[in-house]
Order: C-alpha cells, then structure tokens, then sequence
C-alpha cells in the first residue's frame, strides 16, 4: 500500500465561522514525504501540520506560525484522515477554514471531485503499542492496542435532548461517510450570543450548527441523526487525531473528549517511542487496511 495525495487541485469557497466572511479553500496535490502543509496565501506564510504548531485548543483546533494562525482545521482534517490522504497542500485566504455546514460531508465531496492518487513510496501507519491517557477529572481520552481503528465516544450534557450519548464507530471510509460525516458541530444559544459579543462566531448559523436554547432544537429541520451530537464529536476527534502525522491502527475511547485533551493525547503519545511503531505497509500487513480505505 503506497502513500497518496489528490490526483488534481480543487477548492470551494464559505463563510468562516468567527469571522463571517467568504474564505476560499484550494487543495493540491503534493508528493511522497510531504505530509499535510496549510498555507495562508494572504500573507504567504506556510504551516506544516504538526503538534507543535497547535497554538490554541479551546473552540477549535488552532494551528499557527509567528502571528499567523489558521482556525478550525479539524472537519476538513477529519475527511482527509478517513480518506487516508497523506501528502496534501491546503491553501487558504484567510485565518480560518470555512465552515460550510458545520459537518465534513463537503470536505468529503471536494475529495470525491479531485479523487485518489497512488504515489511510489509505501504508506506509513502507527501502531499503538501501550495505553496512553489524559484524564481530567471524569473526562478522559486514552488510545489503546487493538488489530483494528475504533473511535469509542460517550458524551453528557445536562440537556434534555442530549442528555448521555455513545457511539462506536469501527473505522473503514464507507462507514466515516455514511455514519459520521454528516453529523454537525452543536452549540447553545447563551454560548453563541456570548462569542458574538466578543466579536467571535459572527459566520455562525442555523446553517451551519446544530443550536440549542435551554429545552429544544432551533434548527427547524431537526437532527441528522437522534444521536447526531456524539457523531460530531467522533468527527472532531479524527480530526484532532490527525496532528499524529499518519493513520493509527489502535483504539480511541472518550468521555467527555474535547480538543485540549485529543491534543494533549497527541503530545503524550508522541513523547515516547515506546508507546508506538511506526511500520511501512508492505506485502500481508496491507490487506486489511486496503479494505478500510477502498
């Protein structure tokens, strides 16, 4: 199995969600060993897709060289992750990826467009070798052995039409796409009025999030899914697990994951070479990730 990136450029332009304003997003391709590179062409500075380049986790996963930042990076890296993509130039106009809908089902129709392309080097994978975990007091996210990639999620809200959710999802890209990619990100009305007085969220929308006042829905279409919130937050969280560098094999357990702990995770995962092994997909060790990526 060989590494990949896009077979032609595409892009696409939406509303950035603090700001509200158009951002256009261009993809292209980039060859073996290269790995995820965001460039900001308005002010021609480029940031390699690394943990140490995360600069802020609290609403989003914030990436940033100097005074440059690049916002909310985590659903677009959530479609590029499940669709395996391993060497890729993200181009944007502006400090943050645009929204769109507030799910990944765009990002996965853009990737759709500009289709797969097989280098000559072969794929890289991490295998998780030994349990890492961040806990913060009940909350946790921890990463754990296994032959197969499982994102096993449990959210609670105070809420009562979110109340508790769990959800496993057993990883291949079909199943990212059916199950999780159009599940969007959520927020509560007092949180939103909140931001837009600190003059963040102002791109934020029924159309683009799910919004709760203190008893229901806002969205008058309703919910993708009856347990559409904790989908969202396995999205998110192959996002954020993508600062890794490469695909992992092992699996993800959450309670009350966020994006500070997913990047804590990373960090903590990273920081010992006995927790991993890096192996190149030659010969039997292929198959079965061939099939999780088809």
């Amino acid at each position: 199995m060989y590494q990949t990136t896009i077979k032609k450029s595409v892009e696409l332009v939406g509303i950035g969600l603090h700001k509200g304003s158009p951002v256009r997003l261009r993809l292209e391709p980039l060859e073996s060993n290269s790995g995820i590179v965001f460039y900001r062409s308005d002010v021609d500075v480029s940031i390699p897709l690394i943990p140490e380049n995360v600069v802020d986790t609290k609403m989003a996963t914030v990436i940033g060289k100097g005074d440059h930042v690049i916002s909310t990076i985590e659903h677009l890296l959530s479609a590029v992750y499940a669709y395996g993509i391993d060497n890729l130039r993200v181009i944007v106009d502006a400090d943050e990826v645009p929204v769109m809908d507030g799910s990944s089902a765009s990002f996965c129709m853009l990737l759709d467009e500009a289709g797969i392309q097989e280098l000559d080097i072969p794929k890289k994978v991490m295998m998780i070798k030994k349990e890492v975990q961040i806990k913060e007091g009940e909350k946790y996210v921890k990463l754990s052995p296994s032959p197969d990639l499982n994102y096993d999620f449990t959210i609670k809200f105070p809420h009562p039409v979110i109340q508790k959710q769990a959800y496993v999802l057993k990883f291949t890209k079909e199943s990212y796409k059916n199950e999780i990619s159009r599940a969007r990100t959520f927020g509560f009305l007092h949180e939103v009025q909140y931001l837009r007085s600190k003059g963040l969220a102002l791109g934020g929308s029924l159309e683009n999030a799910i919004v709760l006042d203190d008893k229901k829905i806002l969205n008058p279409e309703g919910l993708r899914f009856s347990d559409e919130f904790v989908r969202h937050k396995i999205l998110d969280a192959i996002g954020d697990m993508s600062l890794i560098g490469m695909n992992f094999i092992g699996n993800y357990e959450a309670l009350a994951g966020s994006h500070d702990l997913n990047h804590k995770l990373t960090l903590e995962l990273l920081k010992n070479a006995d927790n991993y092994e890096v192996v190149e997909l030659v010969g039997e060790k292929t198959r079965e990730l061939e099939k999780a990526y088809a």
